[in-house]
Formats: structure tokens, sequence, C-alpha cells
């Protein structure tokens, strides 16, 4: 499989101690439409952890067609970052919301 770790833009790929390039491990499979898409990678953006994206099937076609890949998409981040990505992926923002609002018929 061929990695294009070098990226425009977004966080830089990590490198180990001797300088290589941190092999990318599987994070998930996005199979939403554009939206899914980009607030997911935009979230891992945010917290500085990079990404590479792999189309299934002849879905990098299906993207430049349609606009977005109709098999979905794998995203893949550094090794040393996979828990970070999953914990950040994975946090109930609702949950934190509600607990931080004022419940009905206080007066905040």
């Amino acid at each position: 499989m061929s990695w294009n770790l070098s990226k425009a833009k977004g966080p830089e790929w990590p490198k180990d101690d001797n300088g290589d390039t941190i092999p990318p491990v599987y994070l998930m499979d996005i199979s939403g439409g554009p939206l899914d898409t980009e607030l997911t990678l935009n979230l891992l953006e945010a917290y500085g952890i990079p990404h590479v994206c792999q189309y299934p099937l002849d879905g990098l076609f299906g993207k430049l067609i349609v606009g977005h890949p109709p098999y979905g998409m794998e995203v893949y981040v550094p090794e040393t970052m996979l828990e970070d990505a999953q914990n950040i992926l994975n946090a109930d923002t609702f949950e934190e919301m509600e607990n931080e609002a004022p419940a009905a018929g206080d007066d905040a």
C-alpha cells in the first residue's frame, strides 16, 4: 500500500527518534456523506492528529465524480497517536454540554 504522508495542510506526520516516519495504523471507516467525513477529519486536525485516507474499491474515482467516496473511506493515524484519536472521536461531548447547562427553571 502506498502512503502519502506528506500533506500540504494539517498537522505534520510525526517521526521517531531516528528520524523515520511513524507507521500509520487503521483508525476507522467513515461511510457517511461529505459532512461526516469533514467533521471527523477536521476534529482530528483540531487536536493535532495527522491522518491519511484510503478509498476502498474504486472510491477515489467515485469521489472525483460524485464528490464523496461511495464506498466510504478508511482513516489511518500515526501508531503513536491511535489511542488519543480514539479517545477524541469517542468523547461524549453532548453529555458534557448537558452537565454545564443550567437546568430548566434555574435562575442563572
